[in-house]
């Protein structure tokens, strides 16, 4: 059975796993590549019900929700600021908690350090040599670590991907890139817990104010080709915030006045929006993959983190009840048909984003027809899913 754990990656997969792990009596240690703690930053995510209802599992749902902020609904409009429709959670769904990922990232870290699990930074994994019982990680600060299983729960670019398969797939690029901000005094009216999303002339742009000293915004822009974050700050914030505001200068909504009242240092230049192919291998011998490295949802979906919060808790259970490789498979079939349900139902929107102006017109008209069909309780599956902690895992799942 397995006792000891690696998990590679201190995001909010990994934490999460690693507590999840030690409620199933495995002790787990996190190795994050950063060489601190990411406090204060990174933009914003949203946790949906499940998701919070999966940190319930572990007893963190308490923890974390004082932190959010409700979405009550997500209201889509065209450049002139026309409304096309507005979609909410099924009727007796909580809303969509909306979280700054550093104020979810903090808490979590803590609740990790306050259970006695330890938190190693300046990690970065660079190979894995597994034995019959065992599985040996390799950083490149010249040290290795050993446990008898290691999970990969390190993004979208996964390492650990690779190491289980070396034909795996790479994320492809969206055709836009993206920034984000908050604004300390927007000047625009509370948007009552609604996220407006505007479908610009130029550009995608939502924003939601939580109160009129805080707002916080994100913009999607088409971009012919990919940009690295890295390439992107080379272009200081102070002249990516003009050139984004003359992007929504003729558009009817408050894009161009948020992102003039943004400081430049509470810009988050993002770069490369990705999408991640279908994964077909998630797991080898004693290495296992577990949230965006396996399943990793468009950004627009609304569901990345909760799915890999999800995850990481079944993960656990099936690691409690069965030995390393059913354990594997039994993962693997309890997960594989949600997350690729989920991602196939929400991969639609970004290339909307991308479309020019008689694209963009055609969504419009669409949207505003798809929003008078539409029947929210048909999205229930995706919000009313429920991990059974108690529940034990068959070795007959394999065959399911």
């Amino acid at each position: 059975m397995i006792r000891t754990a690696l998990v590679i990656g201190g995001g909010i997969a990994g934490p999460v796993a690693a507590m999840a792990l030690q409620k199933a009596g495995i002790d787990a240690v996190v190795y994050e590549a950063y060489p601190s703690q990411a406090d204060g930053a990174g933009g914003g995510l949203t946790l949906a019900p499940n998701g919070l209802d999966a940190l319930d599992v572990i007893g963190l749902g308490d923890l974390v929700r004082p932190a959010g902020t409700p979405t009550t609904s997500i209201v889509m409009q065209d450049w002139k600021g026309k409304r096309l429709g507005e979609f909410g959670n099924p009727p007796g769904v909580p809303p969509m908690q909306f979280f700054y990922r550093s104020d979810l990232y903090r808490v979590l870290h803590e609740e990790a350090g306050r259970r006695g699990i330890r938190i190693e930074h300046g990690k970065r994994l660079v190979g894995a040599a597994e034995t019959a019982d065992g599985v040996t990680a390799r950083f490149d600060d010249g040290t290795e670590a050993t446990g008898d299983i290691l999970i990969g729960a390190d993004g979208i670019r996964s390492t650990v991907r690779r190491l289980i398969d070396a034909s795996a797939p790479d994320p492809s690029y969206t055709g836009l890139i993206s920034f984000g901000a908050r604004v300390a005094n927007p000047g625009v009216p509370s948007t009552e817990g609604k996220m407006p999303m505007s479908f610009g002339k130029h550009a995608f742009f939502g924003y939601q104010v939580l109160d009129e000293t805080s707002a916080i915004w994100f913009v999607n822009l088409p971009h012919a080709e990919p940009l690295s974050a890295a390439e992107a700050r080379q272009t200081p914030a102070s002249e990516w915030l003009p050139l984004l505001a003359a992007k929504f200068a003729e558009d009817r909504t408050p894009a161009a006045q948020l992102i003039s009242r943004t400081d430049p240092a509470d810009l988050l230049i993002v770069g490369s929006m990705e999408n991640m192919p279908r994964v077909p291998v998630w797991s080898r011998g004693r290495m296992v993959l577990v949230g965006d490295s396996a399943h990793a949802p468009s950004s627009s979906s609304g569901q990345g983190a909760s799915l890999a919060i999800e995850s990481a808790i079944v993960l656990a259970r099936c690691l409690r009840d069965l030995p390393c490789h059913q354990a594997l498979a039994a993962y693997e079939i309890l997960r594989r048909r949600r997350v690729e349900r989920v991602i196939k139902e929400t991969t639609r929107k970004n290339s909307s984003k991308t479309a020019g102006p008689v694209g963009r017109v055609i969504f419009a008209l669409a949207m505003t027809i798809f929003t008078k069909l539409a029947k929210p309780e048909k999205m229930a599956w995706m919000f009313d899913y429920r991990i059974d902690w108690d529940a034990p895992v068959a070795p007959a799942l394999q065959a399911a």
